[in-house]
């Protein structure tokens, strides 16, 4: 289900999504879509990075907020030159969700 949403955008930036989305043969509510899920992708990733950086969160739910894998999860951390903070109990965990998943 779709929802509408307005919002205010430059003019060079209304005029730059006029232009991908006629290079692309595709309506202007496509490359915001587009451009909105690749952005809420990010964050949610980014978010991801914090919390586990912080001790915050596991490994296994870092990589469920993300929404990757927990292998992806591990190569974005790397990436990232975050030091993995891997306990017996997180390994325990990610075995439950191999095993439920």
């Amino acid at each position: 289900m779709s929802e509408v949403i307005s919002a205010r955008l430059p003019k060079e930036r209304v005029r730059l999504v006029e232009e991908i989305a006629k290079e692309e043969k595709v309506d202007k509510s496509t490359i915001l879509e587009r451009a909105l899920d690749h952005y809420t992708r990010e964050w949610k990733l980014m978010k991801a990075v914090e919390l586990y950086r912080d001790g915050r969160v596991t490994l296994s739910r870092a990589s469920e907020i993300a929404g990757v894998s927990v292998w992806e999860m591990i190569d974005v951390l790397a990436q990232k030159k975050v030091t993995l903070q891997y306990s017996v109990e997180d390994l325990k965990e990610d075995l439950k969700a191999l095993e439920s998943g």
